[in-house]
């Protein structure tokens, strides 16, 4: 019988491993516009070899270009990505990728006759050093200040929290009090409802359950009206009684009757109350001005603005797709650095750090340029690719879309589907029919005969203007729905047109039926 013990083997294996010049080309390319410029600010601070250019460099462009060339990435397809990956495996990790430019290496036994002068010896580090690390070397008329960006004086969103305490700082209160409502502050939601009890309140800012009552009545008095409330009735009635509408037929209806609202009883309302339907609909105009959520307009997130990565426009009968490099710097690799690197060799060993050092900068600013513009080819043809499979939807709007995976786009261009993924990820087009995402433009088709040719988005759109168009006394039904679709060559179920209704946040049949 054949015991187990432990013992040392020797095994030859290989894998792949990603590379920090691959690494930040796969993550460069899911980078939006702002998010390229805030790295390409990062990487002028970091690195003393890359500057930024108010011309072309066109030496720079055919470097650049010579790579691309070399390496066969006229589009930057994923078999590259891992023969680039294969060539690296066995390379030491220390070890910078080596990368075919024009730099010469320094020789390992040659070296300059003893009575030749090193020209690279004759250069003054040291002050060359200073000069750069040191702004106030220079003389200031030779400089360039930076001004500072338009964020640089924009305020930080106010929590709701903020807005009540700096509400609360203004309210003369007893030190308990003041403990009391700060706890009830920071007990409140996103929506601005108390979370817990009264009685746990008082427990935990160590009161009676008389302060604590009284510290919520505080708060309740605190704009936005309606926070502090435990449900989004009572959140209602607090706004109304904010407003001085205590008693009346609106605090009547939410008081009582909230869920006829709910099912539009109106007449059914006027009924119950005794009042004519001219009050009720003026009661009612009343109500649709209160939020039921107070506290999202401070706890929301905040809008953002959105800036398009590609122009898309029409010349005549063509498409082009433009990228948009506004505010984009250019960049260029410095010239006196690569100055340096032509030196002749030298057997100081400080030189030959220093010179270790640019070229490893020098390569380093190179990779990412090479990047930056494999980055922005493979954009360009993917949305060439989007203009060629769309023109009608160019042409005359979203609901003439058609069905587009982006397996299908991938195969054409050449590369894996995740590198599509990552090209449109988080970025937006500027067409003629607006401003969209560009994973807009990819949807599955629904099945059937017309549905082959249909995308999901515009059966979804097709749903929501059914409803929009029925008869509010008589609501269609799902199952009506799906009849009229059925009837248009799209087959779907009953249960995927109620999925579809409520992913577009459209109430039930029963509840959009308006009774007279």
């Amino acid at each position: 019988m054949s015991t187990l013990s432990p013992r040392l083997s020797l095994r030859l294996t290989q894998k792949l491993a990603l590379t920090p010049g691959l690494v930040q080309m796969v993550t460069m390319l899911q980078y939006n516009r702002l998010e390229l410029k805030n790295m390409i600010s990062q990487e002028l601070a970091e690195n003393p070899v890359l500057e930024e250019s108010q011309e072309s460099d066109e030496a720079t462009q055919e470097e650049i270009q010579a790579l691309l060339e070399a390496e066969r990435m006229a589009d930057p397809a994923d078999a590259n990505l891992l023969e680039m990956i294969g060539r690296e495996v066995d390379e030491p990790e220390h070890e910078v990728s080596a990368v075919p430019v024009d730099v010469p290496a320094e020789p390992v036994e040659a070296e300059a006759p003893k009575e030749a002068a090193d020209t690279f010896d004759e250069i003054d580090f040291g002050s060359f050093f200073d000069e750069y690390l040191d702004p106030g070397f220079r003389s200031p008329s030779g400089e360039v200040t930076e001004r500072a960006s338009f964020d640089t004086f924009l305020s930080a969103p106010v929590t709701l929290s903020q807005h009540l305490e700096q509400q609360l700082a203004l309210i003369v209160l007893t030190p308990a009090q003041r403990e009391a409502a700060e706890t009830i502050i920071g007990n409140l939601d996103e929506n601005g409802y108390l979370m817990v009890s009264i009685e746990e309140i008082a427990s935990e800012a160590n009161c009676t359950l008389e302060v604590a009552t009284e510290a919520l009545r505080f708060v309740h008095s605190l704009d936005p009206s309606g926070v502090g409330a435990r449900d989004p009735r009572e959140s209602l009635l607090l706004q109304l009684e904010a407003r001085a509408g205590r008693g009346g037929v609106a605090w009547q209806i939410i008081g009582r009757h909230i869920a006829l609202i709910q099912t539009k009883q109106f007449r059914e309302i006027g009924r119950l109350l005794s009042r004519p339907q001219e009050h009720i609909d003026i009661a009612l105009r009343v109500i649709r001005q209160l939020d039921p959520y107070p506290g999202l307009r401070y706890s929301g997130v905040p809008p953002q603005n959105v800036e398009p990565d590609v122009h898309i426009f029409k010349e005549g009968d063509d498409y082009i797709v433009q990228m948009n490099d506004d505010d984009i710097p250019p960049l260029r690799l410095n010239p006196s650095y690569r100055k340096m690197l032509d030196r002749s060799q030298t057997t100081d060993q400080e030189i030959k750090d220093a010179r270790g050092y640019i070229r490893e900068r020098y390569n380093s600013a190179l990779q990412l340029l090479k990047n930056i513009e494999q980055r922005k080819q493979t954009i360009l043809k993917v949305c060439q690719t989007l203009v060629a499979r769309q023109p009608e939807m160019l042409d005359k709007g979203i609901d003439f879309l058609k069905p587009m995976m982006i397996k299908d786009v991938a195969e054409e261009i050449g590369v894996h589907p995740s590198t599509v993924s990552r090209a449109v990820a988080g970025k937006y087009a500027d067409t003629p029919q607006g401003v969209f995402d560009l994973r807009l433009f990819f949807s599955e088709a629904v099945q059937g005969s017309a549905g082959a040719e249909t995308p999901l988005l515009v059966v979804k759109r097709k749903v929501k203007r059914m409803i929009e168009e029925e008869d509010t006394g008589h609501p269609l039904t799902d199952e009506q729905i799906t009849a009229l679709l059925n009837d248009e060559g799209i087959v779907v179920t009953r249960r995927t047109v109620a999925k579809y209704r409520e992913d577009l946040n459209i109430p039930s049949t029963h509840q959009r039926r308006v009774r007279a």
